[in-house]
């Protein structure tokens, strides 16, 4: 699995395209490039990043849409928007859009390198939720991560495997918030690119057939159409 922290570079002016993205792998970052805005679309939509840099003006859809379009999906990625633009109502727009961060052409490097590390950051320290101990307990179940085992409510003991106790407590510990598919799949599989959805969930019906007292009408585990999975009490 791949720890380094990747970034998607759009931007479709190839000079300062392929100097960008050296300069950041010489920082350590692994890098993607895409070069329109449709493109970076489906990339984010297949992969997960920990930031993405991205050009206002960028064939067939401009960065503010890209940025727009992110944001609906409910996906909170950090964003930094980069503009030929100085014109200050074109930085309000992008950050109403939900950018992060703006930066206008023509930007010290320096500048730009310090910007992406305090976004990524600040994503990283919203990422580390309180984490939950080595046990845990909800509606009579009773988890213990450590051994990998649960109790139900009807006194069985369930051998976890070790994804199951993984993807348990990573729900667990965004209780009450949807936790994103690729989220799930970057953490507890691993993938940079992803498998079949599907995987998730089966997890998510076993645990509602360990778990719920109906599993028709789950109380703790939720899957939220089109987003991703939810554990709440």
């Amino acid at each position: 699995m791949s720890t380094k922290t990747s970034i998607l570079l759009v931007e479709d002016e190839e000079n300062l395209h392929d100097a960008l993205k050296l300069n950041l792998e010489l920082e350590g970052y692994e890098v993607t490039s895409s070069f329109t805005g449709s493109d970076a679309l489906q990339k984010v939509q297949g992969e997960y990043f920990d930031l993405i840099i991205l050009d206002v003006m960028l064939p067939e859809l401009d960065g503010i849409t890209v940025t727009e379009t992110i944001r609906v999906q409910n996906n909170e990625v950090p964003i930094l928007i980069l503009s030929a633009k100085n014109a200050s109502s074109d930085r309000v727009l992008g950050l109403k859009k939900g950018a992060d961060d703006y930066l206008t052409k023509p930007f010290n490097l320096e500048e730009l390198l310090l910007r992406v590390q305090k976004l990524i950051n600040k994503n990283k320290k919203m990422q580390d939720k309180d984490t939950v101990g080595d046990t845990y307990t909800f509606g009579n179940n009773t988890l213990d991560f450590k051994a990998q085992e649960a109790t139900t409510r009807k006194g069985e003991r369930i051998q976890l495997s070790k994804k199951e106790a993984m993807l348990l407590k990573l729900l667990i510990e965004n209780k009450n918030e949807v936790v994103p598919r690729e989220k799930i799949l970057q953490t507890v599989w691993g993938y940079n690119v992803y498998p079949t959805t599907r995987t998730i969930d089966n997890f998510i019906l076993n645990f509602r057939k360990y778990f719920e007292e109906d599993s028709r009408n789950p109380q703790f585990f939720h899957s939220v159409r089109g987003v991703g999975y939810k554990y709440s009490e």
